[in-house]
């Protein structure tokens, strides 16, 4: 590794110290925002790991961790992802990312977060009990994402997704930006062993929901006559956040590695979260991790804000084809909830 970059280390440091400022977390406004799904790892790798690795993250899974780490990709990766969320819910989650190398030091990407919320059904003021059909929520949200190497300790990047939300006559969209940096470093100078991360996540615009949905029939004052009000909804914020994370990388013997990651989230709309984690990998073949998330009052069943209740483990078995250096790898990850039987994803990745 080249030597340590001060003046890089101090730019970053700047840049911390404002972002934190401009975003530390309000809880006075907790539950304001809207498009929560935005908060939703939908990769099985990097939820394992409770979304500690924002200083490590590389390829698909730093599209929503830090995009700073898909500058990592050197070839093509594409990553498959299906998502139990809340077991007994009937949420299910489906996502597919694409990320590919632009240039020598660059790299574009791509990817899609689908939810599945099954049937619903149709209910009225005059018939509450249903039995006249059916309808299909549907999220979407789609990242595009670019990310450099701008050196060998320093890599950035940006990001902007689509977000989608519909019934059968109400919808919402509205657009989202993300940035983030990575600066690795290490204690010897040819082991790059400690790297940070701070990501910028969820920064656009508000969204209100439209559409015919919304209007109601009434009778007009004077005349009596019977015709249509429109209601307009409210504008809803996005849940915008910060995430800055620290990670070091262990080598107790040949082929065997251990990471430890901590991570602090400043939240804009509900409350931090600071997390830590641990991973073990063999021969870049093998790795098995887990982590726990903390925010005030996660141990309080009465207190609690989310269904989450801070575990989450997981692991990833990475398999060659052949001897050209492509890779098909296998994820699973499981996030613990109370109530719910938790969240299980499985994930499948391709190093082509």
């Amino acid at each position: 590794m080249k030597n340590f970059n001060i003046k890089s280390l101090i730019a970053f440091g700047i840049a911390l110290a404002i972002t934190s400022i401009a975003y530390a977390g309000n809880e006075d406004r907790t539950g304001q925002a809207g498009a929560s799904e935005l908060l939703i790892n939908p990769w099985a790798k990097s939820s394992g790991w409770g979304g500690v690795n924002t200083s490590s993250a590389h390829g698909i899974d730093a599209m929503f961790l830090n995009i700073a780490g898909l500058s990592f990709i050197d070839k093509t990766d594409i990553s498959f992802t299906h998502t139990q969320w809340l077991k007994g819910s009937d949420i299910n989650i489906n996502s597919v990312g694409i990320g590919v190398k632009a240039g020598e030091s660059g790299a574009f990407g791509i990817s899609v977060m689908s939810f599945d919320f099954g049937e619903v059904d149709i209910t009225t003021v005059d018939i509450p009990e249903g039995g006249i059909g059916t309808f299909q929520p549907q999220y979407i949200n789609i990242g595009i994402g670019y990310a450099k190497e701008f050196s060998n300790s320093i890599h950035g990047g940006l990001a902007i997704k689509i977000i989608s939300e519909s019934i059968a006559d109400v919808s919402a969209q509205g657009v989202a930006f993300d940035a983030g940096i990575q600066y690795v470093t290490g204690f010897n100078e040819d082991k790059d062993d400690l790297s940070f991360g701070i990501a910028l996540k969820n920064v656009g615009s508000p969204m209100r929901f439209e559409g015919d949905g919304l209007a109601v029939r009434g009778n007009a004052p004077l005349t009596g006559t019977v015709i249509a009000f429109e209601q307009r909804s409210d504008n809803f914020e996005l849940p915008s956040l910060i995430n800055i994370g620290a990670n070091y990388r262990w080598d107790p013997a040949a082929d065997h590695e251990i990471q430890f990651a901590g991570n602090f989230q400043s939240n804009s709309f509900t409350q931090d979260i600071i997390g830590a984690g641990l991973q073990y990998g063999f021969k870049e073949r093998f790795y098995v991790r887990g982590a726990y998330s903390f925010e005030e009052n996660i141990s309080d069943d009465e207190l609690r804000l989310t269904a989450l209740t801070g575990l989450s483990g997981g692991f990833s078995i990475n398999l060659p084809l052949g001897k050209s250096g492509k890779t098909f790898g296998i994820d699973y990850s499981y996030r613990s909830s109370d109530p719910f039987d938790g969240t299980h994803s499985f994930g499948a990745r391709f190093h082509l």
